[in-house]
């Protein structure tokens, strides 16, 4: 699987983007899908993930609230809408699938970064 992220930049403090991850070469509709960020100097953390079969949502609680996951799996599409964005969620952000028995992730995107200029 091939996963490509896109709809980074630089927002001010309080703005909004909506982030998109493209996959290609399968289908994502039957697996767990999700998002996660590095920060410099930091840790990769998960940010939210999604589910396939009733697409069950999970949320960092850094973002509940102002993030929202979604999936279109006819178009193989993952996103991720960020509001009220803060100078704490500048980070690069990856686009990640789980495994079929969803306990690790096994393809990941090359990153999109998003800057939140306070």
């Amino acid at each position: 699987v091939n996963l490509i992220e896109s709809g980074g930049g630089l927002v001010q403090a309080g703005g909004s983007l909506r982030l998109s991850c493209a996959a290609s070469g399968r289908t994502i509709k039957s697996y767990i899908m999700g998002w996660f960020r590095q920060a410099p100097g930091k840790k990769r953390e998960l940010v939210s993930g999604i589910g396939w079969i009733r697409h069950n949502t999970y949320y960092a609680d850094s973002v509940k609230g102002r993030f929202t996951i979604s999936r279109d799996d006819d178009k193989n599409t993952l996103y991720l809408q960020m509001n009220g964005l803060k100078s704490e969620d500048t980070a690069v952000y990856y686009c990640a699938k789980r495994r079929s028995d969803g306990h690790c992730v096994d393809y990941w995107g090359k990153g999109t970064l998003v800057t939140v200029s306070s």
